[in-house]
C-alpha cells in the first residue's frame, strides 16, 4: 500500500457510505484524502458509529432531497474545492453524477446514470445495443401485468425497477402467483433508506442457468474485468445471495464471452468511469444481463476480490472519482488467498424470528485458521422477518480455501455448524 497523500489533503466527498461503501471511508483515511460525508444520519441512513473516527466533516442532510443536498455541498465546494463526489450506495449513483457535473468534477455522464439504476431503461439500452437480455414488459398498474405477462410468459420474475437488496424480486409461474407478488409488493409500506416502492414494476422473462456477477473496473474508456463470483441462493420464489464464491470456475471459452459481453454492456449503458458489479445468468454458456450497477458489490465482495486478486476496487472507485492515479492510489497489491467467500446465516426455515436470541457455534468459527471475519447484523431480542430479501440475513463470516470445491465444503461445514439458538 501507499504512503497517504501528502498534504495539502485532498479533500473528498462521499455520499451515503452504506454496505460496501463503508469500505470508502475507511480507504479514503488510509490514503489521506480530507474526508467529508454527506448523509441523513438517520435511521437506516445512519453512519456506523465505527466510520465516524474516520471521517473530518459529516454534513448532515437529506440526501434523497437533491436540491437541499446540492446547495450544501455547493457551499462547501465554493469554500474549499473537492476533488472528487463518490456515491457510497447505489441510490445515490445519479445524484453524485449530476452534483459532480454542476461542478466540473469527474463523474459518470449524466445521461447515461438513468440506465444504470433503472432496470427498464437498462434493459432496453441494452437490448438496442444488440445485447442477450430477457424478455421483459414494464407495468405501472395492475390491469397492465396481463399484458406484461402475455408478452414475457411463465416462469416469470417480478421486481421494482429501482430498488435494490432483492426486495420484492419474484418467482411466479402463474397469473395468480404474478397478482398475488404483484400485491404483496404494493401493499409492503416499510421504507428502504427513506425510500418507498411506489413506481412501474419489471416483468421478466425467467432465465435458468448459474447466476455470477462480474466485478471490475473503467478507467481512461478501459474495461477490465478483475473476478467473477459465483452467487449461491436461497429457494425460490425468492432470490436471497446467501453466499459468494471468488473466483467462479468457469471454461476458458465461456470466461472470454462474459468478459466480452460486461465490457459491451458497460459500453451500451455508457458506464465510463469506476467500478461496476454486473450479475449474470449464464445458460448454455451464453451470458444473460440481470443488471448492473455503476458501484462496489454488496455482500462482501470486494473484500473477497481483494484477497483473491489484490485489487482494491474501493481504492479503484477513489482514484476514478478524483483523478488520482490508480497506482499512486495503491490500487494494487499481492493476493493473499487462492479463494475467498462468504457464508451468510439466516433462520433455518425463512420463517423469521420473533426474538433473536443469537447463534451457536460463533466463538470455534472465530477462533478458525481460514475465517477472515465474522459479523452479526441483529441484536438479541430483535425481529428478524422472513427469508423474502437482504433484511433476513443475521449475518456472515468471510473466510479463505484452498480452491472453489473447497470453498462450497466449507460453507457447507460452517452452515451446519451454525445454528440460530
Amino acid at each position: 500500500m501507499t504512503e497517504p497523500l501528502p498534504r495539502p489533503r485532498t479533500r473528498v466527498l462521499v455520499v451515503e457510505p452504506l454496505s460496501s461503501g463503508s469500505q470508502l471511508i475507511v480507504e479514503a483515511r488510509a490514503l489521506g484524502f480530507e474526508l467529508v460525508v454527506a448523509s441523513h444520519d438517520r435511521d437506516d441512513r445512519r453512519v456506523a458509529d465505527a466510520l465516524r473516527e474516520h471521517i473530518d466533516e459529516l454534513l448532515v442532510v437529506d440526501t434523497n432531497d437533491e436540491f437541499a443536498l446540492h446547495e450544501a455541498v455547493a457551499e462547501r465546494h465554493r469554500e474549499r474545492p473537492f476533488a472528487g463526489i463518490v456515491p457510497g450506495f447505489e441510490f445515490y449513483v445519479g445524484t453524485a453524477a449530476r452534483l459532480a457535473a454542476r461542478l466540473g468534477l469527474p463523474g459518470l455522464p449524466v445521461d447515461s446514470v438513468e440506465a444504470l439504476r433503472d432496470k427498464a431503461v437498462m434493459r432496453e439500452a441494452a437490448e438496442a445495443a444488440g445485447l442477450r437480455v430477457p424478455r421483459y414488459a414494464e407495468a405501472t398498474e395492475a390491469h397492465e401485468l396481463a399484458d406484461a405477462a402475455a408478452h414475457v410468459g411463465f416462469p416469470a420474475v417480478l421486481k421494482p425497477t429501482r430498488s435494490a437488496g432483492s426486495i420484492h424480486v419474484t418467482r411466479v409461474d402463474t397469473p395468480d402467483e404474478l397478482r398475488g407478488a404483484y400485491e404483496r409488493l404494493r401493499g409492503d409500506t416499510r421504507l428502504d433508506m427513506g425510500r418507498d416502492l411506489t413506481g412501474p414494476v419489471l416483468l421478466e422473462e425467467y432465465v435458468a442457468g448459474p447466476e455470477v456477477s462480474v466485478e471490475g473496473y473503467v478507467l481512461d474508456g478501459q474495461v477490465t474485468v478483475v473476478s467473477v463470483t459465483s452467487k449461491l441462493l436461497g429457494p425460490e420464489p425468492c432470490f436471497v445471495e446467501v453466499g459468494m464464491v471468488v473466483q467462479h470456475e468457469l471454461e476458458p471459452p465461456v470466461r472470454a464471452a462474459v468478459e466480452a459481453y460486461v465490457t459491451d454492456v458497460c459500453r451500451a449503458l455508457g458506464l465510463t468511469l469506476g467500478p461496476f458489479h454486473c450479475e449474470l445468468r449464464i445458460p448454455d454458456g451464453e451470458p444473460v444481463l440481470i443488471e448492473i450497477g455503476a458501484r462496489l458489490a454488496g455482500l462482501c465482495i470486494p473484500q473477497l476480490v481483494e484477497l483473491v486478486t489484490g485489487v482494491s476496487l474501493a481504492r479503484v472507485m477513489l482514484a476514478a472519482f478524483t483523478g488520482l492515479d490508480p497506482y499512486a492510489a495503491g490500487v494494487f497489491s499481492a493476493p493473499r488467498a487462492k479463494c475467498a467467500a462468504v457464508h451468510c446465516f439466516s433462520t433455518e426455515h425463512g420463517d423469521g424470528l420473533p426474538s433473536f436470541k443469537g447463534l451457536s457455534g460463533l466463538d470455534e468459527l472465530r477462533s478458525a485458521e481460514d475465517v477472515v471475519e465474522v459479523s452479526l447484523y441483529y441484536p438479541e431480542g430483535a425481529e428478524v422477518p422472513p427469508a423474502e430479501d437482504f433484511r433476513c440475513l443475521l449475518g456472515h463470516v468471510v473466510f479463505q480455501a484452498e480452491s472453489h470445491a473447497g470453498a462450497l465444503a466449507r460453507r457447507a461445514e460452517i452452515a451446519s455448524a451454525v445454528r440460530p439458538l
